[in-house]
């Protein structure tokens, strides 16, 4: 049985963020991972790992872009980028309302990041009654202001801004709402963000605790997925696997997600140092947890993939997670913001799940700590479905086949912004699966009749019997009958819920 360390006596034990900074240095010269432990820092260990039933049970997740950037609330949370950037937009509109960059620079929204109306336990509350399961505020974004209590700077939440441990408060009401906690890292971007010119304030050395020292500049914006603007040196990914190692060692989280980068051939061996760390320290704690990553910087089954804003082509065999915002242009909170619809929401995450997958679901919130009514009453809406159609999707696993008809969302990475959604039919089904029970998800009403062709009796997929199918979120049983070519479902008049009505064969 392993044994359970209490946080006080974990954190006896593991290297400080200063000794995890030293300690990557020496990574050319060691073949173990700083904490002992089944997993070593190497991919036939780590490709060893297993995603917890926790995670694949639980789906849903509410993923928090919450930092500086939701000062100035512009366009995008890459604000701080862009307003350095001649060729942007942001860079114009950034000199008109607030300053040429010599004079007010990104530090100077800092002091106008209060979070004076924040209220930890209304934002769990909230998740919570919605239906998420897990909840992960940015840690860190590229901008180089981290949202948590670090010891390697002084730019930091916990001692400018709101002067509060923003991660540390929301874990506690987290864990004491019972739901799991993670955090992420998108610092190892933070070496390209910025751009250092004789004008601008990125070149004080008074500021370079959030800047970074300065270094000739990056290429130009590309949003290609994965692309790296310019290699880190060894400092630098010393620096991002030491601030890396404190939020595992502060935080315990169950989730530790990695931004686009961290593939790159410099972050090599840093990235089988962290998961080897990470897998290592969970089973002292007694926990098990999440390593997501994105594109081809793990090997299969080392860690968990990410999707940004897209979708998987067909069922992947390992358990994946997908991640999108509420918001249409943003992840960060930005004014006159475009939201997508409930059911866009909804058709997506049952076409996730119908794949062996899970959607983190971003919010941002204002820069004062409150999130916007318009984002409120779209979760509350998508809330309202799961409270109705939850059992066919917590716990479940594929099924033999995801779907039927034609209705596709385009697959990868950013497909969900190169298409427009899918207009759906009664033809549109997903399945999944639970014990005894198939769930086919219809993502159209199918008046008066459903057809279901996978279930037909001279189906391969149908099990030997069918005894009883039933409308989620109705207590009546249906007629029905199982012709050669379809199982054929009398729908009834009332419809339990607004989108994706999920039918209950067993």
């Amino acid at each position: 049985m392993t044994q359970r360390f209490s946080r006080r006596q974990f954190l006896k034990q593991v290297p400080t963020a200063s000794a995890a900074f030293a300690l990557s240095s020496q990574f050319a010269r060691t073949t173990s991972t700083p904490f002992p432990g089944k997993y070593k820092p190497a991919w036939d260990s780590l490709s060893r790992y297993q995603p917890p039933d926790w995670f694949r049970d639980a789906k849903f997740g509410i993923f928090l872009h919450w930092g500086v950037y939701s000062v100035p609330a512009h366009l995008t949370e890459w604000y701080p980028r862009l307003m350095y950037r001649w060729e942007s937009p942001v860079f114009e509109w950034h000199k008109a309302h607030w300053g040429p960059q010599s004079l007010f620079g990104y530090k100077d929204f800092i002091p106008l990041f209060r979070a004076e109306r924040w209220k930890p336990e209304e934002w769990v509350d909230l998740f919570r009654k919605i239906g998420a399961k897990y909840i992960v505020p940015v840690g860190e974004h590229c901008d180089g202001f981290p949202m948590y209590d670090c010891s390697l700077t002084e730019w930091c939440a916990a001692r400018m801004g709101p002067r509060r441990d923003v991660v540390g408060e929301l874990e506690r009401e987290v864990r004491n709402q019972r739901l799991k906690f993670g955090v992420s890292t998108h610092r190892n971007w933070h070496w390209s963000w910025y751009t250092y010119e004789k004008d601008f304030d990125t070149v004080n050395p008074r500021y370079s605790g959030l800047y970074g020292k300065p270094h000739p500049p990056t290429s130009p914006i590309d949003n290609r997925p994965g692309e790296i603007l310019q290699t880190a040196p060894p400092a630098f990914l010393q620096d991002w696997y030491a601030r890396t190692i404190e939020i595992v060692n502060q935080y315990q989280p169950d989730l530790l997600w990695l931004e686009w980068g961290v593939e790159a051939p410099e972050f090599e061996p840093y990235r089988r140092e962290l998961a080897a760390y990470f897998y290592n320290s969970a089973e002292a704690w007694g926990s098990e947890v999440v390593l997501t990553h994105k594109g081809n910087g793990f090997p299969p089954g080392a860690a968990v993939m990410d999707i940004e804003r897209g979708t998987e082509e067909a069922i992947r065999e390992r358990p994946w997670q997908a991640e999108n915002s509420i918001s249409r242009k943003s992840w960060g909170y930005i004014e006159d913001d475009v939201y997508s619809s409930p059911s866009e929401i909804i058709h997506e995450f049952v076409d996730i799940v119908s794949k062996n997958g899970n959607l983190l679901l971003n919010v941002g919130p204002r820069s004062d700590g409150t999130i916007p009514e318009k984002a409120i009453e779209l979760l509350h809406q998508v809330g309202r479905w799961i409270g109705v159609n939850g059992e066919a999707i917590y716990g479940t696993r594929p099924w033999k086949v995801w779907s039927e008809g034609p209705g596709r969302f385009q697959a990868g990475s950013f497909s969900a912004r190169k298409a427009a959604p899918p207009k759906f039919t009664p033809q549109d089904i997903r399945f999944t699966a639970k014990r005894e029970a198939i769930y086919a998800i219809f993502l159209a009403w199918p008046e008066g009749e459903a057809r279901i062709q996978s279930l037909g009796s001279r189906s391969s997929y149908a099990p030997a019997k069918i005894s009883d199918v039933r409308l989620v979120g109705e207590s009546e049983p249906l007629k029905w009958r199982q012709a050669p070519d379809a199982l054929i479902i009398e729908t009834p008049r009332r419809r339990p819920c607004d989108d994706a009505f999920a039918f209950r064969i067993t």
